[in-house]
């Protein structure tokens, strides 16, 4: 087998029997055919490789000047291309593969920004990159592998793991939001928690993950967040789990293993989310759910239910005047009766 990640080091151009020999594809055109950048298929050029998985774009296979294209096995061609085509069982696993294998030679940063702060109790491993203007606080820890982009603040006392990826604006350990009415306003409780994020997550731009109020808020292992995610104090998120951006997530939740929320998902505080739960977008959920079930909308419910729901509600103008027209029908009628 090549080596791919030495001959891309070395010169970052590669051929099409080289990516097809290591995506287990097939060549058809020209197996020498040199590619050195991606492309959208719609955006091609010369010098660069695209792939097509969504039918919806297949015109642009006739058209595009990209050099190779990772297309489906079953793709079926109503006239010549120009590019030289690998044929995979799933263009876009394909791809995202030779994306993995790119973003793994590329060179990284490491070491701490000049304009940066690092406070000296602070503890950073190996392989870290902490970049500008960001503040790691007293007593951080900060695990081997992590990358820490532009203007991230860590506040003191809180656990980065191992190959995490913290992106820009990011905010780990604010106070969580925890006040008690009284007669003059309200009172602050202090939050002297800290938050925890174990090894290989990766946290969206300006998403905020606050500190618990005591303990510890806790992101388990290989969770992904989006941008502009809010998880309130005391919550812990399961591993694996995905949230899309402007999730929330109220005090004390639980969420468990292997969740997917679509965007700007809600949840109460102090319930619990089942292993395997999927949340369609703007689902808002007021109490827990069992694992392994699929639902949308608010409160949440099955998909089938939710969309028949969403027709009848379309519709409710329209009965309410049939409903009013029925009505005065019934009165004139008992009117009539009577006389």
């Amino acid at each position: 087998m090549i080596n791919f990640a030495a001959k891309l080091n070395t010169s970052m151009e590669f051929t099409a029997s080289q990516i097809a020999g290591m995506i287990e594809g097939r060549v058809e055109g020209n197996p020498d055919a040199k590619v050195a950048t991606f492309a959208k298929i719609e955006e091609g050029k010369p010098g660069a490789i695209s792939f097509l998985s969504n039918p919806k774009y297949t015109h642009f296979i006739y058209e595009t000047q990209s050099s190779v294209v990772l297309v489906n096995e079953d793709l079926q061609l109503e006239k010549p291309v120009q590019a030289t085509l690998i044929r995979v069982k799933n263009a876009y696993e394909a791809v995202a593969r030779l994306l993995q294998i790119y973003e793994q030679i590329r060179p990284k940063k490491t070491g701490v920004s000049p304009m940066a702060f690092v406070e000296p109790t602070a503890t950073i491993g190996k392989d870290v990159y902490v970049g500008p203007f960001c503040y790691i606080g007293d007593g951080v820890t900060i695990g081997d592998g992590t990358r820490i982009m532009p203007n991230v603040t860590i506040y003191e006392g809180c656990r980065v793991g191992q190959r995490c990826l913290l992106h820009a604006g990011c905010v780990i350990g604010a106070d969580g939001f925890g006040f008690a009415p009284s007669q003059e306003g309200y009172d602050k409780i202090p939050q002297i928690g800290i938050v925890v994020i174990e090894d290989d997550v990766e946290v969206g731009a300006n998403t905020c993950i606050d500190r618990s109020t005591m303990g510890a808020t806790v992101i388990h292992k290989g969770v992904k967040l989006d941008n502009l995610v809010q998880i309130a104090h005391n919550c812990e998120v399961g591993d694996n789990t995905v949230m899309s951006a402007q999730v929330g997530l109220a005090g004390s939740t639980k969420v468990g293993q292997w969740c997917m929320f679509g965007g700007q998902v809600g949840l109460a505080g102090h319930i619990t989310i089942g292993d395997r739960v999927q949340l369609g977008a703007q689902s808002g959920v007021p109490g827990s759910i069992k694992e392994g079930q699929t639902l949308i909308g608010t409160p949440p419910m099955e998909p089938r239910s939710y969309f028949k729901s969403q027709a009848i509600f379309r519709r409710l103008p329209d009965m309410y005047k049939q409903l009013n027209d029925l009505q005065k029908e019934v009165e004139e009628l008992k009117k009539s009766s009577k006389n």
